[in-house]
């Protein structure tokens, strides 16, 4: 019975970890966006916290360097399970515009596993959005995801996302 609140407590009001792996802000000004009063993502319960062990989706911008890498790979590490990642933005996806530089690593999938991929530079809020609500079916019951693989999956789940769209992650560890 506990179980399934929590469960239900994690769909209906996920608290959200944003980490910046040094980027140029601007899809950390668009993730600041959506808790403007125009999107306002907080009147879906979604609530952005500080402390990662508090948190159930790590939102993550910027690329992957040999300085940051070990920070989030720890801040990944202290999420308690059932935990998603969203990697926002074309630094985050693969490096971006710096990813033939000498200390970057890459996309954040070279790091930590990631649940969900937003594209764009910098990443729409409306993206960023659609991306945080994907991440979210992780959290549902096996039950639910059974009948959407049934045929009731979305359009991003058919491919045919759009640019801007969120995807998911390919890669599952």
């Amino acid at each position: 019975m506990l179980k399934r609140i929590l469960q239900r407590s994690r769909i209906k009001s996920p608290w959200l970890l944003h980490y910046d792996c040094s980027s140029c802000n601007g899809c950390d000004i668009e993730v600041l966006a959506c808790l403007t009063p125009l999107y306002d993502i907080e009147r879906f319960g979604i609530v952005n916290v500080g402390n990662p062990m508090h948190a159930d989706i790590l939102l993550v911008t910027g690329t992957a360097n040999h300085r940051n890498k070990k920070i989030l790979r720890n801040l990944y590490d202290q999420m308690p399970d059932p935990k998603a990642v969203i990697a926002i933005g074309a630094c985050a996806l693969s490096g971006g515009v710096f990813r033939d530089t000498y200390n970057v690593v890459g996309g954040i999938d070279k790091v930590i596993p990631v649940d969900v991929y937003v594209p764009g530079c910098a990443a729409k809020p409306e993206a960023i959005i659609d991306g945080v609500v994907l991440a979210l079916e992780k959290f549902k019951p096996q039950c639910f995801i059974k009948k959407m693989a049934k045929g009731h999956a979305t359009s991003m789940d058919n491919g045919n996302a759009q640019h801007g769209d969120a995807i998911r992650g390919m890669n599952q560890w």
